[in-house]
């Protein structure tokens, strides 16, 4: 045991053997007060065994027969892992049809021809003495059925017997075997179920818990879903999971009965218990487990039934009473709960002290702060029993309350904004049933410090001076330091840069002089800061001088040649009227990369030498180039070559990292030194690395020529210790650091849950969920996926193609806004965590509605049939109702010859109508209307139009517009007048007529050219009648679009459309080009399409109807 420690050592290294220290160990603690016991510690030593040896027969089976390979591993301690891997090192592809099974044995459903393979060989992996077993290879010959009967008819030519073709076979089940099996877990494991069945074609399993539901957030499928792994199980997941294996030609199943037991866990875990003498106290010890545990007392390792009575203490199950007690009382108790699973172990101080109150605080101590900040005056303290502290401001003042103050549980007095009357000497009193003690301390309240003239952007021209000021004021107790800063960096180590009391100034400003200057003044209870920008531009040149580069150096020397530096001397060019600033040495390395040169370092222009270090095994050459402030000059002529000896590597590989590509590797990617960073010849590089935190040995590998390297076979995402180490044909580079990397991740296993949505608005809502836990991520938590999307508009009740929208909140966010959403539809949305291989699995979709908002506007709005009081609308319903429509609403106004609006008028329209003839309008008069669409929620935005009632040309006088309601004109309805119904009669009376005549032509066939009539026959009877003659008015070309000439009435809109005619003659013709003369006879002789021709008065491809005759007439 190590001095002055409770740490065992056990030491094997020098010859002794693990098994001897096998056993169960416990650690007691022991002084006057009591004794305290660790819990039991087991030491097993690990154990691999050799494989041990069997003769192996070679599996000889048809084509899709099943098949299974065992492994059988030798019992090892901890337990191997298994793996199947061929003769190349390379594992054998596993899918739905071939898998590993839990115990290692490799399972076929169904084997195939390319299952054939003499080197099917299980590994056996023991991580805690890095060794592998290997078993002997396995050999595996399918027989193809085509094969096999060419075989057959070969050796048997004169039979039929052959082969049965491969059959397609119902789904058995090939573990577990039967139909129920029993299966017990401990609480807070991970439980795993399997099953794998034979069948043709490869059945697929499918798994169920009979009377509930799989735990959403604790469920995985392992293994193609032959495996159902459920992490962190309790008691509520015990019960029947069923495992259905299925394929096209049946199903069976698999029953296993899950029974979750418990070790004990803590309910209540006993604590420390603080007492005076005479005081009551209570040890509480409460646990759980399946069985429930028995609870049992310790007093300093004793059990209490033979430990020396206190008369003091009772126990009582799972509690011990404690009745005034007295000092004598002090001890350790332990309390143990235990069931066949295991148990648990704690201790729990007794200690009953009596302690007049002691201050800790130092007596008079000095606080500071700034005025306006709050105040921590302490008064730290200990006593027996615990003592009450009380506050005083000054030697006699009162006791401090009021909100004013803050009193903490640790004796602490804050007071939030401390102002100049908190300055002040503060009393602390602390008082128990054994005494009482008090401790004074003092509080000053100093003023802020701050900038009164900060520094301010300044211009200023090469080779200029600028001086920044940064005047302060500060409380006078307080001694300020001012810090000058240049783009956040400490001033330049330059003698042109000099700090005053209150400013900084700059001599002979160059181009470098750019930048950010920063006063920050520091006392030692506040900081304040202040910066301006300082902008350098060039001096205007002097015409009369030249400036141009430097010329090459030249006459390089090597001088004074070690291993590792040599001297560099060379004579300048001409500066060409601009002093020369600085030298570049560059050098070439011939040995690695010839005809490349790189930098290697400057030096002031006032130096024409310079010791330059050097590397091993390297051949260098050198060339100098000048600078100045116009700019560089050609490089010089190279110098002699110097060869480096050979050497150690000096240094490793940098950007050493370690990222796994698949979840079960870890790829070290490093990068490779250059050439003359090598040292020497014979460049390699040692990869180390172990797991992180679980003691394993380094293990190493060398290699050369790569900047890469792959370990296989490691746990998913788990962190690894990684160090590369650079070596040559000489020796090894230095030690190296290590770095941390990590194995592949895998796809996380496990959605988020307890998603929760809140609507905020209509178009605006916000999800919620529980972060899921890091270690089911199997990866770098890069965020979550919130996928949602439209399922149905709830006033139209039709389904849309689902589009589904992704929004991506990075890191660990518990919560997200969805916009853009439509008002008053239902949608679904699942949220997804996101690690570096991809996304996890869905959370259940939860489903949300939007509330009703406001409606578009409607889709359109058209006015027809205008008369002399009337107007005909007729509306759309809005494309986005957003809710359900209850009504309509019109309003509308008349519009003056000046564009003045009259009165206006609202109409309410019931939701379900489209048109409203609108009446009672006055003659002859322009409305503009004003319609929108209302939801609950409100109204939409509207849509206008503008319309005019028909011209009264009888000469009756125009009404006037009543107040706020159109009124009817007072003329005469003359449609109820006896003259216009006879009027009416006889110009019904001539159509039919007109079609008779027409009937009758065109069954005589009677057809001859109209132009050649109109030509011989210039007769004025024939030509159209004027207006006052009483006639119908001239006809116009529909083809030539020819508007209607005089003594034509037209509605309001001026034109005349083919469907507001009831009675049209072109309905009669034979098509479009069929037309009367005036004389009535039918013009038939245009058969085909008329070429068009000057317009005639007597041409129409379109007759009048009776309401146009009705208008010429009025």
């Amino acid at each position: 045991m190590k001095p002055n420690s409770g740490t065992l050592v056990i030491n094997i290294m020098n010859g002794g053997k693990a098994e001897a220290y096998e056993g169960v160990y416990q650690c007691t603690a022991r002084n006057e007060r009591g004794a305290a016991i660790s819990n039991n510690i087991v030491i097993r030593p690990s154990r691999s065994p050799l494989w041990t040896k069997e003769k192996l027969e070679p599996n000889q089976v048809r084509e899709g027969d099943s098949l299974v390979l065992h492994c059988r591993p030798p019992v090892g301690l901890p337990p191997p892992i298994i793996f199947w891997m061929d003769n190349a090192f390379q594992r054998l592809p596993q899918s739905e049809r071939v898998s590993q099974g839990l115990n290692g044995d490799l399972y076929f459903s169904n084997v195939q021809p390319e299952d054939t393979r003499e080197d099917y060989i299980c590994y056996a992996r023991f991580n805690h003495t890095q060794t592998i077993q290997q078993k002997q290879p396995i050999s595996v010959k399918v027989f193809s059925m085509d094969s096999l009967n060419d075989t057959i008819a070969a050796n048997l030519s004169d039979t039929d017997i052959y082969a049965k073709p491969v059959t397609e076979r119902p789904p058995i089940l090939l573990t577990p075997t039967g139909t129920t099996s029993n299966k017990v877990e401990l609480r807070g494991n991970v439980l795993l179920l399997e099953c794998i069945a034979a069948g043709l074609p490869t059945p697929v399993i499918r798994w169920i818990k009979e009377g509930g539901e799989l735990p959403a957030n604790r469920t995985l499928f392992e293994n193609f879903k032959k495996t159902l792994k459920i992490i962190d199980v309790s008691e509520a997941d015990s019960g029947n999971y069923k495992c259905i294996a299925r394929n096209i030609l049946g199903s069976t199943h698999h029953v296993i009965s899950v029974t979750v037991k418990a070790a004990p866990y803590w309910i209540t875990a006993p604590r420390n218990l603080v007492l005076s003498p005479g005081e009551d106290g209570t040890l509480i010890c409460r646990a759980n487990g399946n069985p429930k545990p028995s609870i049992s007392w310790l007093a300093n390792g004793v059990p209490i039934a033979i430990a020396p009575e206190d008369p003091s203490r009772k126990v009582d199950g799972d509690t011990i009473i404690f009745s005034a007690v007295q000092e004598r009382s002090s001890a350790v108790y332990q309390c143990n709960a235990s069931n066949e699973y295991g148990y648990l172990l704690a201790n729990a101080f007794v200690n009953v002290l009596a302690e007049p109150p002691r201050i800790l605080t130092p007596a008079n101590k000095l606080y500071q702060v700034i005025l306006d900040s709050p105040a921590l005056i302490d008064c730290a303290y200990f006593g027996s029993p615990k003592p009450e502290i009380e506050w005083f401001k000054g030697v006699k003042g009162s006791i401090l309350r009021g909100n004013e103050y803050v009193f903490h549980d640790n004796g602490t007095l804050e007071i939030p904004v401390a102002q100049k009357d908190s300055t002040g000497t503060y009393t602390c009193v602390a008082r128990n049933e054994l005494g009482k003690i008090q401790n004074e301390v003092q509080l000053e309240v100093k003023d802020p410090t701050m900038i009164i003239k900060q520094p301010e952007y300044k211009v200023i021209q090469r080779y200029g001076h600028v001086s920044f000021e940064c005047i302060i004021k500060h409380d006078s107790t307080l001694i300020p330091t001012v810090i000058w800063l240049k783009d956040n960096d400490e001033l330049p180590d330059d003698e042109r840069f000099l700090v005053g009391k209150d400013n900084l100034t700059i001599m002979n400003v160059t181009d470098k002089d750019d930048g950010t200057y920063t006063c920050i003044v520091n006392t030692t209870l506040d900081s304040v800061s202040a910066s301006a920008v300082l902008t350098v531009v060039a001096a205007p040149p002097t015409p009369a001088i030249i400036y141009a580069r430097p010329n090459p150096p030249f006459d390089l020397e090597l001088t004074g040649q070690l291993e590792r530096s040599i001297e560099l001397s060379w004579i300048p060019g001409d500066e060409n009227n601009s002093p020369i600033t600085s030298f570049v040495i560059e050098y070439e390395d011939g040995l690695h990369e010839p005809g490349v040169w790189h930098y290697q370092t400057e030096v002031p222009g006032s130096q024409t030498t310079v010791q330059l270090k050097l590397s091993p095994y390297v051949n260098y050459s050198f060339r100098v180039i000048a600078v100045n402030e116009i700019g560089r000059s050609q490089p010089s002529e190279p110098s002699e070559q110097y060869l480096t000896k050979s050497a150690n590597p000096d240094e490793n590989p940098s950007n050493v990292q370690g990222i796994g590509s698949e979840p079960d590797n870890l790829v070290i990617t490093w990068e490779s030194l250059k050439g003359f960073q090598s040292n020497g010849p014979g460049l390699q590089y040692k990869v180390s690395w172990r797991q992180k935190d679980v003691d394993d040995e380094w293990t190493s590998v060398v290699v050369a020529n790569v900047s890469k390297y792959i370990v296989s076979g490691t746990p998913t995402f788990v962190p690894y210790e990684i160090k590369v180490q650079a070596l040559n044909d000489l020796g090894y580079a230095p030690e190296p650091s290590e770095v941390i990397g990590h194995s592949g991740e895998d796809l996380p296993m496990v959605a988020p849950g307890n998603v929760q949505v809140h609507v905020i608005n209509s178009t605006l809502a916000k999800v919620h969920w529980d972060p899921v836990p890091l270690k089911s991520v199997r990866g770098h938590l890069q965020g979550y996926k919130v996928y949602y999307w439209k399922v149905q508009s709830l006033s139209r009740r039709s389904k849309r193609h689902i589009e589904k929208k992704i929004l991506t909140f990075r890191g660990n966010k518990t919560f997200g806004m969805l916009p853009g959403l439509e008002p008053y539809s239902s949608y679904k949305l699942n949220v997804r965590v996101v690690n570096g291989k991809g996304e996890g699995p869905a959370s259940p979709d939860k489903v949300f509605k939007t509330p009703e908002g406001v409606p578009s506007s409607p889709s359109f709005l058209k006015i027809t049939n205008p008369t002399l009081d009337s107007l005909t609308l007729e509306w759309g319903s809005p494309t986005h109702p957003n809710g359900v429509l209850i009504s309509y609403i019109l309003k509308f106004q008349p519009i003056n010859n000046t564009h003045e609006l009259g009165p206006l008028v609202e109409i309410r329209i019931p939701a379900n109508e489209s048109s409203l003839i609108l009446k009672n309008l006055n003659y002859s008069t322009r409305y503009k209307f004003y319609f929108n669409a209302q939801t609950s929620v409100g109204s939409g935005s509207q849509i206008t139009e503008e319309a005019v009632t028909i011209m009264d040309e009888a000469g009756i006088p125009r009404p006037a517009v009543g107040a706020g309601k159109a009124m009817a004109s007072r003329q005469v309805d003359i449609a109820t007048q006896g003259w216009f119904i006879g009027l009416m009669c006889a110009v019904a009376l001539l159509i039919l007529i007109l079609l008779i005549v027409c009937f009758i032509r065109r069954n005589k066939g009677g057809k001859y050219p109209v132009k050649e009539k109109e030509d011989a026959h210039a007769d004025p009877e024939i030509q159209p009648m004027k207006e006052d003659d009483g006639t119908f008015g001239e006809y116009s070309d529909a083809e030539d679009h020819k508007p209607l000439k005089k003594g034509s009435r037209t509605p309001s809109d001026r034109t005349v459309k083919k469907e507001d005619s009831d009675d049209s003659l072109v309905d009669y013709g034979e098509g479009v080009n069929g037309q009367f003369n005036e004389d009535g006879s039918f013009i038939g002789q245009y058969s085909g399409k008329k070429e068009k021709e000057p317009a005639e008065g007597n041409e129409s491809s379109e007759a009048p109807s009776p309401v146009n005759a009705m208008n010429s007439f009025v």
